[in-house]
C-alpha cells in the first residue's frame, strides 16, 4: 500500500548522506521530496502543509549525534511526526458500560461495513472473550441481512432476525432487548449505506443513534477512496458523535493517504484497519507500527502477534515432540506449515510487515498465495505412504501425482526439492543447531546477512 511513499522517503534519506548537520539549506530539497511523496500518496493538502512545517521547524539547526547520519536523524523526526499525525498510540474500544455495549457501524455503501461487523465480532470473541450479537438495520439492500446472518454463523455470534417490513429503529430497539435477554456483552449494529451523503441517510443514522445510545460509533471508510475518504469522514463527523474510524481495504492499491489524513481532519482516532476478505483480516491500528512500515522499517510486533494468534499451538507442539523424538519431518508436516501460513492471512500479509531489505526481497519475489494452494493440491494427490516416505516417489508416481493435482511433473519435482531443503533445516533445528540453520538459510536467500 505505501510502496511509492516508502521508496520516495528512502531516496530522501540517501540524498542527505555525507552532511554533518541538518540545516535549512540541506533539508529544503529533502522536505520538497517528502511533500511530493505525501501528495502522491493522496494525503490531504492541509495535512501535508502542517506536517512539513512541523518537521522543518524541528529539523532546522538540529545537531546530528555522532552515531547518526543526517538522513537517519531526519528519519527519526519524520517517524515521530508520522506517529503524532496518526494518533501516537492505539485507541482501544471503550466497552466500559453495563452490557450489552452497543457498537454502531456507519459509512457509505460499499465501504465494507457488513464484512467489518463480522470481523469485529470475531475479533471481540477471540481477543476479548465477549459474547456478541449482530443485527442488520439495512432494509434497503436485499442481501445485507442475509450476508450478516451467514457471517454471524461463521464467527460464533448470535444473529437477531429481521421481520419483513420492519423499520430500522424498530429493529434496533428489538435487537437491544434481545441482546439483554441473551446476556450478550456486545451488540454490533450494521446500518444502511448510500452511494453519497444525503439527508435521508443522515436522519436515519441519527435516529438509530438516539434509540441505541451506543458507547462506540465507528465510521467505516474505504481507504481506496483517497482524499474522498477524508471528506466523507468529516461529513459524518459533523452530524454524528463519532468515537473512531475503521479503514478498510488497506491491503489494496490505495496509496495510504487516508490513514495519514483521517485523524487530523476529524480529530477521531483510527481504531482498526481491515486487510483482505478473510474474517481474520482486522487489526488494531497502531500509529507507531504504521509509521515504521511507511519508513521501510517493517512491523515486527504485528508480525509476532499475527503468528501467535494464527499458529495452531497443538500442531506446533506435535511437530516439536516428533522432531525431538528423532522422527523425520514428512510431507504431512510440510503441508501443515502451509496451512499455518494461510491462517495468518497468507504470505503477502506476512511479507508486508518485514523490514527493509527483507521486505523488498520478498516483494520482488512476488509470492502468490495461489502457489500455496497448488502445493497443497500436489501433496493431497499423494498416498499416505508417499507422504510419510517421499523417497519412494519415482518417475511413474510423479506422473500420477502431477495428473491428480492438475500440474506438470516439473512442479512436483520443485515441491520435492523444497521439501528436502525444509527437512534438512528441521533436522538441524532438532539438534539445536540454530547457527547452522541460519547459515543454510543464507544459501536459500542470498540477500540475508
Amino acid at each position: 500500500m505505501f510502496d511509492t511513499l516508502t521508496s520516495r522517503l528512502s531516496g530522501v534519506i540517501k540524498s542527505l548522506r555525507g552532511q554533518a548537520r541538518l540545516t535549512e539549506a540541506n533539508i529544503a530539497d529533502a522536505l520538497r521530496e517528502v511533500r511530493v511523496a505525501l501528495l502522491e500518496a493522496d494525503v490531504a493538502l492541509p495535512v501535508v502543509k502542517a506536517f512539513i512545517a512541523s518537521v522543518k521547524e524541528r529539523a532546522t539547526g538540529q545537531e546530528v549525534a555522532a552515531s547518526l547520519t543526517p538522513g537517519q536523524a531526519l528519519v527519526g523526526l519524520v517517524y515521530e511526526e508520522l506517529v503524532r499525525l496518526m494518533g501516537e498510540h492505539n485507541a482501544a474500544l471503550n466497552l466500559n458500560t453495563a452490557p450489552p455495549a452497543v457498537i454502531l457501524m456507519a459509512g457509505l455503501q460499499g465501504s465494507g461495513k457488513t464484512t467489518t461487523s463480522g470481523k469485529l465480532a470475531k475479533w471481540l470473541h477471540e481477543n476479548g472473550k465477549k459474547k456478541v450479537c449482530l443485527v442488520s438495520c439495512d432494509v434497503y439492500r436485499p442481501a445485507a441481512i442475509e450476508q450478516l446472518k451467514v457471517l454471524s454463523a461463521q464467527v460464533d455470534a448470535d444473529f437477531v432476525p429481521v421481520a419483513p417490513g420492519e423499520q430500522p429503529v424498530a429493529i434496533a430497539r428489538r435487537a437491544l432487548d434481545y441482546a439483554r435477554k441473551q446476556l450478550a456483552d456486545v451488540l454490533i449494529v450494521d446500518t444502511a449505506g448510500r452511494l453519497g451523503i444525503d439527508e435521508a441517510m443522515m436522519a436515519e443514522i441519527k435516529a438509530l443513534h438516539v434509540a441505541l445510545d451506543p458507547v462506540e460509533t465507528l465510521f467505516v471508510v474505504d481507504a481506496m477512496q483517497g482524499q474522498d475518504a477524508v471528506n466523507t469522514a468529516k461529513a459524518f463527523h459533523d452530524v454524528l458523535p463519532l468515537t473512531g474510524v475503521v479503514l478498510t481495504k488497506l491491503d489494496g492499491d490505495s496509496r495510504g493517504g487516508a490513514a495519514l489524513s483521517v485523524r487530523f481532519v476529524t480529530g477521531k482516532p483510527v481504531k482498526f484497519v481491515g486487510v483482505g476478505e478473510k474474517l481474520t483480516g482486522l487489526e488494531p491500528f497502531h500509529p507507531e507500527r504504521m509509521a515504521s512500515r511507511i519508513l521501510g522499517m517493517g512491523d515486527v510486533l504485528s508480525l509476532i502477534e499475527e503468528a501467535t494468534r494464527g499458529v495452531d499451538k497443538e500442531e506446533a507442539l506435535k511437530l516439536t515432540k516428533k522432531l525431538k523424538s528423532g522422527k523425520d519431518f514428512d510431507l504431512d508436516d510440510f503441508k501443515m506449515q502451509f496451512i499455518q501460513v494461510k491462517k495468518m492471512g497468507g504470505v503477502g500479509a506476512l511479507l508486508d510487515k518485514l523490514p527493509g531489505q527483507l521486505g523488498q526481497m520478498a516483494g520482488n519475489a512476488q509470492v502468490d498465495d495461489k502457489l500455496i494452494t497448488r502445493l497443497e493440491g500436489i501433496i493431497n494427490s499423494m498416498t499416505p505412504g508417499e507422504r510419510r516416505n517421499p523417497v519412494i516417489i519415482k518417475a511413474s508416481r510423479k506422473r500420477r501425482i502431477a495428473q491428480g493435482a492438475g500440474v506438470s511433473v516439473q512442479e512436483v519435482n520443485r515441491l520435492l526439492a523444497q521439501f528436502e531443503q525444509a527437512q534438512k533445516m528441521m533436522k538441524t533445528l532438532a539438534k539445536g543447531g540454530m547457527g547452522k540453520m541460519m547459515r543454510s538459510m543464507r544459501g536459500m536467500f542470498p540477500g540475508l546477512r
